[in-house]
């Protein structure tokens, strides 16, 4: 499985990435060896994620979500 994830950073910023390994990339932001972006800004902490069968399928969300504004990320996490 492949996941799209969105963290909330410690600046309340979100970050969206991919993964195979979700908790293992949880715990890799969170020691700062992730995203040269949550390296500053941690501890950062899983708001929301989609599973996915392909890597291509993943990447392809992946972008859409990094196309949409902040009230938008947010009002897709909260319907989560």
């Amino acid at each position: 499985m492949y996941y799209v994830y969105i963290l909330c950073c410690s600046d309340q910023s979100l970050y969206t990435g991919y993964t195979n390994d979700l908790n293992h990339r949880l715990d890799v932001h969170n020691q700062g060896k992730g995203a040269k972006y949550t390296k500053s800004r941690r501890p950062v902490s899983l708001v929301y994620y989609e599973c996915f069968e392909t890597k291509s399928e993943a990447l392809k969300r992946e972008y859409q979500i990094k196309q949409l504004r902040r009230e938008q990320k947010l009002a897709l996490i909260k319907n989560r």
